[in-house]
Order: C-alpha cells, then sequence, then structure tokens
C-alpha cells in the first residue's frame, strides 16, 4: 500500500494514527487530512523531535501496519 491509499482512507485510518500518536488532536487529524508532511509536522511540533526523526517514526508506524 503507498501513502496515496492511506490519504485515500484517511477517515478510517486516523484512528490508528491517534492511537500512536495520542498528544495529536481530532482537530489536528482533520487538518492533517492524510497528508504525509502535515503528517510528520504535528508530530514533530507536539512531541519535540526532529523532522528526521518523525519522518522514520512515521515510516515505521507504516511498515508495522497490516493493510
Amino acid at each position: 500500500m503507498d501513502w496515496n491509499r492511506v490519504e485515500g482512507n484517511w477517515k478510517q485510518i486516523k484512528g490508528k494514527v491517534k492511537e500512536k500518536w495520542g498528544k495529536l488532536t481530532d482537530d489536528d487529524l482533520t487538518t492533517i487530512n492524510g497528508k504525509r508532511d502535515q503528517l510528520e509536522g504535528e508530530i514533530q511540533e507536539r512531541y519535540g523531535i526532529a523532522k528526521d526523526q518523525a519522518r522514520k517514526d512515521v515510516d515505521a508506524w507504516y511498515d508495522s501496519q497490516k493493510w
């Protein structure tokens, strides 16, 4: 599954994102709307981590999902 399918199924997937990154609010998830760069940016901001680390975390989460 590629990220385009995440965007297309965002309403179903955002619950999984919220489980992983609980500091993200529902408003954050609505604003992100499946966009990977926005997801990484919000994770970076909420958790105070570097952009590269946010990207690695999203990659690890994505790879761990059972699509």
